[in-house]
């Protein structure tokens, strides 16, 4: 038995074989025939759809796909799935919809069929607005009405408009609903499209119910609806009644909302039985392999009757009824897979749904974390003001000797509390991406000696030599974000003078590759400290991550300089790897993209209110609008050290009365405050005075509220507590400018 299966299974085989080759061997003249059966198949498909025939339609195209596969037709291929895509969505099939439409981009795409790329498109954004994805809807609906306008199809463009009017209807933006719809009617009129007008003005009425305007909208939707009844188009004849029953029933003409609304219900009825007439893919693959054992009982009657015929034509039937043997398993196997792909296909629409709610709540708590840390960074950065400030106050005002102590670890506890502060935000801001690379020339070698000269002190204390080994090979200039650079340098240095007592820490600088201007350098920061055990190194670079609990409280620190490192160094498309032995020492290696600059370097003098000539301090003017009386002392004291007076006021509309009635060159503006805010203040003042500097002296985290900052019109912002080096430097520039052009 197994035998005679095999053997009938491979006359099949053949049979198919034959059937491939001949495919192959088709002339020019029998492939023309078969493309004029696709396209009449097509037409007449189109004509079915029309007419709400949808299983006709859908045996049309059946038909033409096995014809297009045979000659190898991908445009008629694209074509025919783009069509079947159509009538899954028109019988609410959005899943198979989708698989089908993408199917026929792949064809149309390698067709260059852009037209027909176009409508699939549109097919595809109304796929999505059944899934209320408007959003990605109306992405669908713009491409495709750029490929139309890029071939010049302009009446094709009319009912893509119109979608898109649908799109802002559904997002309730009803005023650019208006305006889709109206670009719609004007593009259908041009064109002489009868039925996208009258589905134009049908949408425009059922858009301006919303607009108030009742008379206009009954107007609109009449037109519309003699369009259809003129030419017969049921569903928007629908579309209609239902629109004119809203309208009637807003005008408490109950009666005839009810005479339209019978309507709508009617025609509605009719046109949802059409759609049902349709079977979905399961109960067809049912029918079809029902029937398909219903032929094979036939052929086998048949049988019986033609014992007389020769041993060719018994030959013959045993193959045909091998063949729908064979056929009808593969249906019935065919029919199982289907309703396994549908079960696998539910259960992951329900784990994509349960991962959207997860992210959805991932995304709340990030932003939950974003406004906790922005709140309590502000709220530490207005003492941290006072307690950094009048330290820098009393160090100046020769205190006794046995105070100058107390106030250097006063200092030191600040400085080191505003530190953990901006390494926080530091991290906040990497993991929200919110750190952009700001490339300028500048001369990497001497940055690297600077940053070693900067950390010399430290390294002293600790009895450590810092070696610098900078090939030779490199050149000076580079362009690349040197801030960031430096950054990643004082980390890794700082880290390794922590963790090292008399000994040395070599900091080396090697190019790694080359191409032209564009150079692979790798950084290397060794030390011979205490290492770091193989256990622990697997999280250094995680956020406070230390060595151990008894390393943090011996050696000190917050465990985030690696985490800000590894951030600052994935910004910059490098990498960082480390190696490291207890006892021995660690070493930490970096490789970073630089491009290397001929450009000539001009160092810039710093200008300080000591070197100043040019303006006659005692004329400037200067407003302090601060509510928190120590931060006004403070800041008051400030100004009055670098030659220059001011007046205070405690809250923003004392602020605006003030630069209405005197004449101010700067204005000092806190944000936070009793009564309007320094936003406020500043949008009032922007009112009247465009040319006034307003600076926002502030506690808040900047990069938050940059935005806010620039639409408020702040000619720039000074962090509390802030470096009275670069508090003097941004006064003094805007000193000068508005002195320059006075």
């Amino acid at each position: 038995m197994k035998s005679h299966f095999t053997t009938l299974f491979t006359c099949l085989i053949l049979c198919l074989s034959n059937i491939g080759l001949q495919a192959q061997n088709l002339t020019e003249k029998e492939k023309d025939v078969i493309k004029a059966k696709i396209n009449f198949n097509i037409s007449l498909a189109q004509k079915n759809i029309d007419s709400n025939q949808f299983y006709k339609a859908q045996d049309d195209l059946d038909q033409a796909l096995a014809l297009a596969n045979q000659i190898n037709d991908n445009k008629s291929i694209g074509l025919i799935y783009s069509k079947i895509g159509k009538i899954q969505f028109i019988t609410e099939e959005p899943t198979e919809a989708l698989q089908t439409l993408i199917k026929a981009i792949e064809k149309q795409r390698f067709a260059e069929d852009n037209i027909n790329i176009a409508e699939t498109y549109k097919t595809i954004g109304n796929v999505y607005m059944s899934k209320n994805n408007f959003k990605r809807a109306l992405d669908y609906f713009n491409s495709a009405q750029q490929l139309f306008e890029n071939e010049d199809l302009h009446d094709f463009e009319a009912e893509t408009v119109i979608y898109k009017g649908d799109v802002y209807y559904n997002l309730e933006e009803y005023k650019k609903a208006e305006t889709e719809y109206k670009n719609a009617v004007s593009i259908s009129k041009q064109y002489l499209n009868n039925k996208i007008l009258s589905s134009a003005y049908i949408n425009l009425g059922k858009n301006t119910i919303i607009l108030g305007d009742l008379e206009e909208a009954e107007s609109i939707t009449m037109q519309g609806l003699n369009i259809a009844k003129q030419n017969n188009f049921a569903d928007l004849l629908n579309n209609a009644y239902q629109v004119l029953s809203d309208i009637y029933n807003e005008k408490a003409n109950y009666k005839k909302a009810n005479q339209y609304l019978k309507k709508h219900i009617a025609l509605n009825d009719s046109l949802l039985k059409a759609k049902r007439n349709y079977l979905s893919p399961e109960k067809r693959l049912s029918k079809l392999y029902n029937n398909q054992i219903e032929y094979q009982k036939e052929k086998e009657a048949d049988l019986e009757k033609e014992a007389s015929s020769t041993w060719l034509e018994k030959l013959t039937t045993i193959l045909s009824i091998a063949l729908i043997t064979i056929l009808s398993l593969l249906t019935l196997s065919l029919y199982k897979n289907n309703n396994i792909r549908l079960k696998s296909n539910n259960i992951l629409h329900k784990k994509n749904a349960e991962l959207t709610i997860a992210m959805e709540k991932a995304e709340l708590a990030t932003k939950t974390k974003a406004n906790f840390l922005s709140t309590v960074t502000h709220e530490l950065r207005t003492p941290l003001y006072a307690v950094t400030g009048l330290t820098n106050m009393l160090l100046e005002e020769n205190p006794k000797p046995e105070q100058v102590q107390h106030l250097k670890s006063l200092k030191f506890s600040g400085d080191y509390l505003l530190t953990f502060i901006n390494d926080i935000l530091q991290i906040n801001k990497i993991e929200a991406n919110k750190v952009d690379i700001e490339p300028e020339v500048f001369n990497l070698k001497k940055k690297v000696e600077n940053v070693i000269s900067a950390l010399n002190n430290s390294a002293l204390d600790n009895n450590i030599t810092l070696h610098l080994e900078y090939d030779r090979d490199l050149p000076n200039n580079f362009i690349a974000d040197q801030l960031k650079i430096s950054q990643v340098l004082i980390n890794l240095i700082g880290n390794s003078i922590k963790f090292t007592k008399d000994g040395d820490i070599w900091v080396r600088v090697i190019k790694q590759n080359q191409s032209n201007n564009d150079f692979i350098l790798r950084f290397e920061v060794e030390d011979n400290g205490i290492g770091i055990s193989q256990e622990k190194q697997e999280n250094m670079f995680e956020s406070f991550s230390q060595g151990s609990i008894q390393i943090n409280r011996k050696y000190g620190g917050t465990g985030l300089g690696l985490s800000i490192v590894k951030g600052l160094i994935d910004i910059l498309k490098g990498k960082i790897y480390m190696k490291s032995e207890l006892g021995k020492g660690t070493t930490f290696f970096f490789e970073i993209p630089l491009k290397k600059s001929d450009e000539v370097i001009v160092n810039k003098k710093a200008n300080y209110f000591n070197e100043v000539d040019e303006i006659e301090l005692s004329n400037i003017k200067i407003l302090v609008v601060e509510d928190n009386k120590i931060n006004q002392m403070i800041t008051k004291k400030i100004l009055n050290k670098m030659k220059l007076y001011c007046d205070v006021v405690d809250n923003g509309e004392d602020a605006v009365d003030r630069v209405k009635t005197h004449n101010y060159d700067v204005v000092l503006m806190d944000i936070h405050m009793p009564g309007i805010s320094g936003i406020e203040a500043t949008k009032i003042i922007r009112s009247f005075d465009k040319k006034l500097t307003i600076f926002a002296l502030t506690a808040v985290t900047i990069e938050d509220k940059m935005q806010e900052f620039d639409e408020a019109g702040f000619t720039d912002i000074i962090p509390k507590p802030f470096k009275q080096e670069d508090f003097e430097k941004k006064l003094f520039n805007a000193l000068m400018l508005t002195e320059k052009t006075s």
